[in-house]
C-alpha cells in the first residue's frame, strides 16, 4: 500500500556512471524531485510492480527511495520475461488510443514540434534536465528535414539509476517508440548514448528496423553486476 506521507523538500540527487569502453567525462546532474515529481515517480513504480507482481518495501515519500524502488521494480519485472516479452508488457500498461485520434490528427511538423515543445515539461522526473532542440534528419522518401522536433536529455536519470542497458532499451525506448509512432501516429527515435547517458528524442523520425540499429548490438555497461559474470561481453543479453 502507498505511504500518503506529505513529500519532503525537494532533495539533489547526483548521479555518475561509466560505459564498458571507458568511463566517460564526469558529469554531474541535480535531480530535484518535487512532490508532483515523487507522484510521478509513485505511479510509475506501482504500474511496473502490478506488471511484474511484485513491489519494493523502499519509502513512498522521498524522491531517491521511491526512485531507486521504481528500479528495482523494474528489475523485477524483467525476470522470466525476454526483451520482447519485456516490451509487450510495459505497452499493455498505456492508454488505449481510439482509432479516430489518428485520423484527426495526422502527423505534421507541427505536431512533432510541439511533443518536442512539451516533453521536457512532463518527463523531467523520469529521465532529468533536458531541453528542446534542432534536428535533421531523412526521411524514408530521401527528403531531409530540419526542424525543432528534438529534446536532448543531458543524462537520462533512469539509465544511470539502473546502469543497464537492457532496461533502457526494453522498458523504456521500445515501448514509447512504440507507442508514439504506432498507436499516435507521431513517428519517435529515441538515440540513447551509452557513453555518457544522454538521449536525444527526434519526433518525426521513423524509427530503425531491429537489424539496422546500433543499439541492439550494445555491449552491457561496467555497472551491470550481472555482466561481470559473462565471458563475452560483446552484447548485452537481455536485449534477446
Amino acid at each position: 500500500m502507498i505511504n500518503l506521507t506529505p513529500c519532503r523538500p525537494q532533495k539533489t540527487v547526483i548521479t555518475l556512471a561509466s560505459s564498458e569502453k571507458g568511463s566517460p567525462p564526469t558529469v554531474a546532474v541535480e535531480y530535484k524531485d518535487s512532490p508532483t515529481d515523487i507522484a510521478f515517480i509513485n505511479m510509475c513504480r506501482v504500474a511496473y510492480g502490478n506488471i511484474s507482481g511484485w513491489q519494493s518495501e523502499r519509502r513512498w515519500d522521498d524522491g531517491v527511495e521511491t526512485f531507486t524502488g521504481m528500479i528495482e521494480v523494474s528489475r523485477s519485472l524483467m525476470k522470466g520475461r525476454n526483451a520482447a516479452q519485456q516490451r509487450d508488457a510495459v505497452i499493455a500498461g498505456f492508454p488505449s488510443v481510439p482509432a479516430w485520434f489518428r485520423k484527426l490528427f495526422p502527423y505534421s511538423k507541427w505536431g512533432a514540434e510541439i511533443n518536442a515543445k512539451i516533453t521536457p515539461a512532463f518527463f523531467a522526473w523520469l529521465v532529468g534536465p533536458m531541453k528542446t532542440v534542432e534536428v535533421e534528419f531523412e526521411r524514408p522518401n530521401g527528403d531531409v528535414v530540419v526542424q525543432n522536433s528534438g529534446v536532448h536529455i543531458e543524462r537520462c536519470r533512469y539509465l544511470a539509476e539502473s546502469g543497464c542497458v537492457g532496461m533502457c532499451v526494453n522498458l523504456c525506448r521500445e515501448p514509447v517508440q512504440a507507442f508514439f509512432t504506432e498507436e499516435l501516429g507521431m513517428p519517435l527515435t529515441m538515440e540513447p548514448s551509452f557513453e555518457d547517458m544522454s538521449c536525444k528524442m527526434i519526433f518525426g523520425k521513423m524509427p530503425l528496423p531491429l537489424e539496422e540499429d546500433h543499439v541492439y548490438k550494445q555491449a552491457c555497461l561496467k555497472e551491470c553486476s550481472t555482466a561481470k559474470l559473462i565471458s563475452d561481453n560483446t552484447r548485452c543479453y537481455k536485449l534477446d
